[in-house]
Parts: structure tokens; C-alpha cells; sequence
């Protein structure tokens, strides 16, 4: 009995440590304090996002990166065709692109867990979005982020300009809920 108390009070020293984003080295590493579902960071407290391609998802063989967008703001979005919520978010982040692409942003699809192209294809055709996304059904892209929710979608994670966290959604997003966010970094010198 002594022994699974001991275990029991191991196990939960070490998930208790740190309460926000942590650094290690200068990789983004997430957590997600009282099962948050959305977050900020600000100054010292925002790390970069590890390097972060795939395959674009319209234009087979061709490669997107995050940093293909440098000096923008980055709205990272998961999502997927099959994913119910993903479909009221997505006009909304088209919106957003569309209304803040001039101003230096960049919405950035990951489409996950689509193994047969054609689902999120015709999606991002009958939507009409305009917005790039990685096709990556496995969301391998996402490996480098570590302990990030993949199972999470949508979900959404906003980079300022230097390609920073700066904020996380674990729900879906309308576009009242980014521009105040996005225009908060755009703002930043």
C-alpha cells in the first residue's frame, strides 16, 4: 500500500510542474494549465514554433512552411472535411484572410486525418476558401510541438510576427474571437 501511495504522489508531482507554456532550449513546448481551452502569452512567456511544413493540399508535391511567411502573422488552423465545427469555422477564417491578408496575415490550414485527398479538396472548393493548407493526414507537421493536443480539432494557434505563440484556441473560432488577437500583434513593433 505504501508503494502505490509513493507512486501515486510521483505521478503527480511530475504532472503538476509548470503552469503555461514552458521553454526548453528555444523549442515551444505546450501545456495547457487547468484544461484551458484558450491561452495567451505574451513577451518572454511566447516561444517559437519549431519548424513546421507539409504537402499543400491543392497542389500535390508542392511544400508550405511556416516560415514561407516571414514577418506575417501566422494563424495555424487544424482542421478536417469530415469534422462538423470545421465547417461553421471555416468562412469565418476565410474572413479573416481576406480581411486582414493586407495588413501582413496569413490564415494556414493543417488538414488532418483526411487520408483520401479528394474529401478536403472538394471541401476548400465548395467552401470557397482561399487560404493555404498542408494536407497532413497523419499531423506529422504538428510532431515538433511537443505535447500539443493533435487529437484536437479544430484547433488554432496564432504566431506573431516572429513566429511566436501567441495564442491558442482548443475549440473552434469565429472571426470576432481572432481579429482582436491579430490586431494586438500586428500592432506590436
Amino acid at each position: 500500500m505504501r508503494f502505490v501511495l509513493v507512486a501515486l504522489l510521483l505521478v503527480l508531482a511530475g504532472c503538476s510542474t509548470g503552469t503555461d507554456a514552458v521553454e526548453d532550449g528555444t523549442e515551444f513546448q505546450f501545456v495547457s494549465p487547468g484544461g484551458k481551452a484558450e491561452l495567451t502569452y505574451d513577451g518572454d512567456d511566447r516561444q517559437p514554433v519549431p519548424p513546421m511544413s507539409g504537402e499543400d493540399l491543392m497542389s500535390e508535391g508542392e511544400q508550405i512552411a511556416v516560415s514561407d511567411f516571414e514577418d506575417e502573422v501566422v494563424v495555424l488552423n487544424l482542421w478536417g472535411a469530415w469534422c462538423p465545427p470545421c465547417r461553421v469555422e471555416a468562412p469565418e477564417l476565410e474572413k479573416v484572410y481576406e480581411e486582414k491578408k493586407s495588413a501582413g496575415v496569413v490564415v494556414l490550414g493543417i488538414n488532418v486525418r483526411d487520408y483520401d485527398r479528394t474529401a478536403p479538396q472538394d471541401f476548400v472548393r465548395d467552401t470557397g476558401l482561399t487560404y493555404p493548407s498542408i494536407w497532413d493526414p497523419p499531423g506529422r507537421s504538428l510532431l515538433n510541438l511537443k505535447g500539443y493536443p493533435r487529437s484536437v480539432v479544430p484547433s488554432t494557434i496564432v504566431l506573431d510576427k516572429r513566429h511566436r505563440v501567441a495564442a491558442v484556441f482548443l475549440r473552434d473560432v469565429l472571426a470576432e474571437d481572432l481579429v482582436p488577437v491579430i490586431d494586438r500583434l500586428l500592432a506590436e513593433k
